[in-house]
């Protein structure tokens, strides 16, 4: 059994201690994780850590952290936030994790990074590349000859097949990227966009301004 410490006590963090408890009964002894506590400011620990009721304790605050032989997992869906906690657990040589739930659909020879989070039902197809510290959401796909920089995060979102996809980007709700799209860092992809031409750097994709979403009552 591994001993792991979760950085953060938000919902993602709430997302990924039940993941965790979740693949430790369905795995061997040797393949669990041992969640000593979470790592959070104090002004968090009221507003985050008691409402989801977490069994293990807040250590301490990033700042006072001394590593020891654990593995930090990153539980923060900010992204410019998560790269400089990334920094700041550089500086203090400290060991970040990785996890990757039993029932992800991954080929055993794939090429993926450290500190990647890939939670349940999600499919890492054939002859991809995936960086660091991406957080990938149950049911996210990226499919068969894509590659995926670092830092991104995917929210039940997907890339079809020869897809290249930069650094730091994030995938909103249910958006997907057709095959032989580029995307290039540090864009915001709206949740249920369907992108169909490649995107450059620092650029929010989204449906136009007050378009509108048609319910139309069934007739009787």
């Amino acid at each position: 059994m591994k001993n792991v410490i979760i950085l953060g006590t938000g919902g993602l963090a709430a997302q990924l201690t039940f993941y965790i408890e979740d693949n430790n009964s369905k795995v061997e002894n040797d393949e669990k994780l041992n969640i000593l506590g979470y790592i959070d400011y104090e002004e968090n620990i009221e507003k985050h850590w008691k409402r989801y009721n977490f069994k293990a304790p807040v250590l301490c605050d990033i700042d006072s952290y001394v590593p020891k032989d654990e593995e930090v997992l990153l539980a923060i869906s900010d992204i410019k936030f998560r790269n400089k906690m990334i920094e700041i657990l550089g500086e203090k040589n400290a060991k970040i994790g990785s996890f990757i739930h039993s029932t992800v659909i991954i080929s055993k020879s794939q090429k993926i990074g450290n500190g990647n989070i890939v939670m349940p039902f999600c499919e890492i197809e054939p002859n991809s590349e995936v960086g660091d510290y991406n957080i990938l959401t149950p049911y996210s796909f990226i499919s068969h000859d894509s590659s995926v920089g670092s830092g991104n995060f995917f929210s039940k979102a997907g890339i079809a097949g020869h897809t290249k996809v930069g650094n730091n980007n994030y995938f909103g709700l249910g958006s997907v990227i057709i095959p032989h799209v580029s995307i290039g860092d540090n864009n915001i992809i709206m949740a249920g966009m369907v992108v169909s031409k490649s995107v450059e750097d620092d650029t929010t994709v989204f449906y136009r301004f007050k378009e509108r979403i048609m319910a139309i009552p069934k007739v009787n």
